[in-house]
């Protein structure tokens, strides 16, 4: 793999575990501010449970979810089932893995040309009940943005798997 490319889906990889770092930092302290409002706003009047904060939680609970799907597949984490693969032919095994992959490829391009169209539509048709100016488009949006996420990082693994599959050895 081009030294170029390799560059290109660690720093993707990077800012995509970024994201869900901030994401959780943001989940974290929106809690924490909610719990603390909830319970010792009764006694301190400047601090108070925001409306907001159980939809904002949920929003950044979803992209963390969908974003870390991206992260696991480039990683080959997932959940996949492995438990015969020691008995049947190496060949038969890369072969399994290949069509797997373009099965997580399509499902990935699924996601992105559904779900535009789908967190567009829906998204313009109603607001947060506790922020009624913003768009629930933002609640849906993290299927498309994964769905690209999952794409790109499906396409390097499906390249390792066609190089393992002709016996070349891939660089890591």
């Amino acid at each position: 793999m081009s030294n170029k490319i390799k560059k290109f889906y660690d720093g993707l990889y990077a800012v995509v575990m970024f994201i869900c770092k901030m994401l959780l930092i943001a989940d974290v302290c929106i809690t924490s501010y909610a719990v603390l409002g909830r319970y010792v706003g009764k006694y301190i009047p400047f601090i108070s449970d925001p409306a907001w904060s159980e939809e904002i939680v949920l929003t950044c609970m979803i992209y963390m979810a969908f974003l870390s799907a991206s992260l696991a597949i480039r990683n080959q984490a997932h959940i996949r089932m492995t438990s015969l693969d020691m008995y049947l032919p190496k060949k038969l095994c890369q072969t399994l893995d290949l069509v797997a992959d373009f099965l997580i490829l399509a499902f990935a391009l699924m996601m992105v040309f559904v779900g535009f169209p789908f967190a567009s539509m829906l998204g313009s048709k109603g607001g947060y009940v506790s922020l009624p100016w913003l768009s629930k488009f933002w609640l849906y949006a993290p299927i498309p943005f994964s769905g690209i996420a999952i794409a790109l990082f499906e396409l390097e693994v499906i390249y390792k798997h066609i190089q393992a599959f002709r016996g070349v050895e891939v660089n890591e």
